[in-house]
C-alpha cells in the first residue's frame, strides 16, 4: 500500500521535474509508465550535484505529504485475504484441521516443547548437559525458514530460490553475507538442493524447509546446540545434530509430552476458546456440514474441544478422524478407519458409513470420500500446514482451501503504524529516484548514488527488524515474497490470521482476489475505484463486512 503509492507520487513527480510523460503504475516494485524512450531525455543540467540533490529534496517532500493519506487507509487484521474467486454460498461442508486452526495455544507451549526436547537431548542422545542453560527464545525464529542439513545454517529464501542475505545464521550468530556467497557460489539455492514437496530433507535434498507453528522451538533448540558446540570448539556432525533434534522434537509428541502437560493445565496452554465455539454454532445454523481431521491423538482432542466448544461438541460435526496421519492420509488407500469408543478403545468391526457422534482414527482420504460423497469444490478445508494439510487436497481433489496464519494480525498491526508506513513509503521512494537516476553515469552522480543505496541499504535492515531483528517478515524478504508465501499462494484459496475472521462475513460472501497489475501492465482503474487506491479490506471496511 504504502509502496505503490510512493512509487506513483515519485513518478508524477519526476515527470513534472524532468520533463518525461510518464503515467504512474500503483504497484509495488513496478516503474512508471513512460511515452518517451530513455535516449530521447533532454539533457540533464551541468550542476549534477545540485540538480540530484534537489531531486532528492522533492522526494522527501512528496513522501512526507502522501503519509496521512495511506493512514487514512489502515489494513484490517481480521480480514480474510483471496489468492483465488472463492463465494462461501458454494461450500456445503467445512473441514478442520485441530492444533492452530480450531485450537490456539499460549506462548507458554513451545517453551515446553523446547524444555522437553533439550531434556531428552541430554537424558536419551547423551549431549552435554550444559545445553541446559539455554532457554526458548519466543523472538528468535520465524516459521518458514530453510535449514541447509549439512552445513547447519538457518536461512531465508525467496520465492527465486534466493537466499535473503543477512538472514543466514550458524548457531546464534548471523553469518557474513561474503561467507555465504562464497558457500554457495552466490546466493541461489538450486531446485534440486532444496527441501522437498512437504518441506523435508530427503532423496538427497539438502534442505529442510519449517512450515508448521510448532517448528519454532524445533529450530530454535538447533540453533542453541549448534551455538554450544562452535563456542567450545566441539567437532560435530551437522547431519546427526539434526536427526537427534528432530527425534527429541517428535518424541515430545509420539510419547505424550506434550498432550499430558496440556490436559493438566489446559486453560494456561488454550487460547480463544469463544471465538471458536462462535464459528462453529454460526456455520452449524446456516445447515453447513462439518468434519474435523487431524493427526492429535482422541482423548487429547476431546479435552480440548469440551473446553474451548463444550461437552456437546461432537454434536456440530459430521464426522471426526483423529491420528490421520496427515499428510499420509491424502496419499495412502490402504489404511481403514477404525471406530474409537467411549473409552478411547479401538474396535474392530468394519466401518460401512462414518456416523455423526463417532470419533475414527487413522483411515484414508479416498476412502473418506467414498463413505461421505464429500468431493470438489463445494468442500472447504481449514489447516495451518500449508503442505500437510492443504496441498494434496487443492491439487489433487478440487477441495478449495482457507489457510490460517496467526503471524498475519500481528504482521499487520506493524504494517499499519505510522513509522513502518513512514519507512516504508521513502523506501520505495528512494528505490524510485535510483531507477530514474541510474542513468547519470558522470562521478559526481555516482558519488551521490551510492550514498543513496547506502541509506537504501539501512532502511531495508530497519524495515526487517519491525517484524523480526534476525529473519523480518513471513511473507517478504527485501523486495521479493518469501518461499513461504509462494507456497501459501499456490495452495490456499484464501487465508487468514484465525477461525474467527468468518465471523465478519455473511455465509454467501464472495472473496475476490486483488487485481494486481504485472510489470508491463497498465492499472486498471475500475480497481481503484472500489476501495480508495487498492480493493484491500481497511478498517473502515469492517462495520460493512460484518
Amino acid at each position: 500500500m504504502a509502496a505503490a503509492a510512493a512509487r506513483s507520487l515519485l513518478a508524477a513527480g519526476l515527470a513534472r521535474a524532468g520533463g518525461r510523460r510518464c503515467r504512474a503504475l500503483p504497484a509495488a516494485g513496478a516503474a512508471p509508465y513512460c511515452t518517451v524512450a530513455p535516449q530521447q531525455r533532454r539533457q540533464p543540467p551541468p550542476d549534477m550535484k545540485s540538480y540530484l540533490w534537489s531531486r532528492y529534496k522533492e522526494a522527501k517532500r512528496v513522501t512526507k505529504e502522501l503519509v496521512p493519506s495511506i493512514m487514512s487507509n489502515m489494513l484490517n487484521p481480521d480480514a480474510i485475504f483471496s489468492n483465488n474467486e472463492m463465494s462461501l454460498s458454494d461450500i456445503e461442508i467445512y473441514g478442520f484441521d485441530y492444533d492452530y486452526t480450531l485450537v490456539f495455544y499460549s506462548k507458554h507451549l513451545h517453551t515446553l516443547i523446547f524444555n522437553a526436547a533439550r531434556d531428552l537431548l541430554i537424558n536419551e542422545h547423551r549431549y552435554p548437559a550444559e545445553i541446559r542453560k539455554y532457554d526458548y527464545d519466543p523472538n528468535f525464529a520465524i516459521r518458514g525458514l530453510h535449514y541447509d542439513v549439512h552445513r547447519a545454517l538457518l536461512m531465508k529464501i525467496d520465492a527465486f530460490h534466493y537466499i535473503q542475505l543477512g538472514t543466514v545464521y550458524r548457531g546464534l550468530s548471523v553469518v557474513p553475507d561474503e561467507e555465504v556467497i562464497a558457500m554457495y557460489d552466490g546466493s541461489h539455492v538450486p531446485l534440486e538442493q532444496m527441501s522437498d514437496f512437504y518441506g523435508k530433507s530427503s532423496q538427497g535434498n539438502t534442505m529442510k524447509q519449517f512450515m508448521d507453528i510448532f517448528s519454532l522451538p524445533e529450530m530454535t533448540l538447533l540453533s542453541c546446540v549448534n551455538e554450544y558446540f562452535l563456542k567450545n570448539n566441539i567437532d560435530y556432525e551437522p547431519v546427526h545434530l539434526y536427526k537427534d533434534v528432530k527425534d527429541s522434537i517428535r518424541d515430545v509428541h509420539i510419547k505424550g509430552i506434550m498432550y499430558r502437560a496440556i490436559e493438566a493445565d489446559i486453560e494456561k496452554y488454550i487460547c480463544y476458546a469463544e471465538q471458536t465455539r462462535a464459528v462453529l454454532a454460526k456455520l452449524a445454523d446456516h445447515g453447513k456440514k462439518m468434519f474435523l481431521i487431524t493427526n492429535s491423538p482422541s482423548s487429547f482432542v476431546d479435552k480440548g474441544m469440551k473446553f474451548i466448544v463444550g461437552k456437546d461438541w461432537r454434536d456440530l460435526f459430521d464426522v471426526v478422524i483423529v491420528q490421520a496421519d496427515k499428510p499420509n492420509f491424502f496419499n495412502d488407500k490402504r489404511r481403514p478407519f477404525r471406530k474409537v469408543n467411549e473409552r478411547g478403545v479401538l474396535l474392530w468391526d468394519k466401518i460401512h458409513k462414518l456416523q455423526k457422534g463417532q470419533i475414527y482414527k487413522q483411515g484414508n482420504l479416498y476412502e473418506f470420500l467414498k463413505l461421505t460423497g464429500w468431493r470438489g469444490s463445494k468442500v472447504l478445508y481449514f489447516g495451518d500446514h500449508i503442505y500437510s494439510d492443504l496441498a494434496d487436497l487443492t491439487l489433487k481433489h478440487g477441495w478449495r482451501t482457507g489457510a490460517i496464519i496467526p503471524e498475519l494480525r500481528s504482521e499487520i498491526k506493524i504494517m499499519n503504524t505510522e513509522k513502518y508506513i513512514q519507512t516504508m513509503t521513502w523506501l520505495q521512494t528512494l528505490t524510485g529516484l535510483l531507477e530514474h537516476m541510474q542513468v547519470h553515469r558522470d562521478p559526481d552522480s555516482q558519488m551521490i548514488l551510492e550514498e543513496w543505496k547506502k541509506e537504501r541499504k539501512e532502511m531495508r535492515e530497519m524495515n526487517r527488524n519491525f517484524f523480526n531483528a534476525q529473519f523480518g517478515s513471513l511473507f517478504r524478504t527485501d523486495e521479493n515474497p518469501t518461499y513461504f508465501l509462494r507456497r501459501l499462494s499456490r495452495f490456499a484459496d484464501i487465508y487468514m490470521a484465525s477461525l474467527s475472521c468468518l465471523l465478519n462475513y455473511e455465509p454467501d460472501y464472495t472473496f475476490y482476489p486483488r487485481r494486481t497489475p504485472l510489470q508491463h501492465e497498465l492499472p486498471g482503474w475500475s480497481d481503484q475505484l472500489c476501495t480508495g487506491t487498492f480493493r484491500i479490506p481497511f478498517l473502515q471496511e469492517t462495520v460493512q463486512i460484518k
